[in-house]
């Protein structure tokens, strides 16, 4: 097929804030882990999908609960409304958690 370009599991973006290594990074919507730190304007892959431990909000989250990036807040959420919908978690986390593992969908 000619017209195949990669399979778009890690893509190439420019970093809209300054990333560290493991950051989520939304640029328009597409959403991704960062692999490498990137300052504002810099090259940067972001991962898109697969498995990764994110910061959450506030709040305990139910396993395969659909999971949201809040770009104010650099955090997932479940909250849906004015944020892009980015996975579902892999295990349950309680209100306390600072953390959440993601399944990363990889859609626009």
């Amino acid at each position: 097929m000619r017209n195949f370009v990669h399979p778009g599991k890690v893509v190439s973006v420019i970093a809209p804030y300054v990333l560290a290594t493991g950051a989520g990074c939304l640029v328009g919507s597409i959403f991704g882990v960062a692999e490498s730190p990137a300052a504002v304007g810099a090259s940067v892959n972001l991962r898109r999908v697969g498995v990764v431990t994110l910061p959450k909000a506030a709040g305990a989250v139910t396993q395969g609960q659909a999971l949201y990036w809040d770009n104010t807040n650099f955090v997932v959420t479940t909250t849906a409304t004015g944020n892009k919908l980015i996975g579902a978690a892999e295990n349950a986390q309680a209100a306390g958690d600072a953390t959440v593992a993601v399944i990363l969908s990889g859609q626009f």
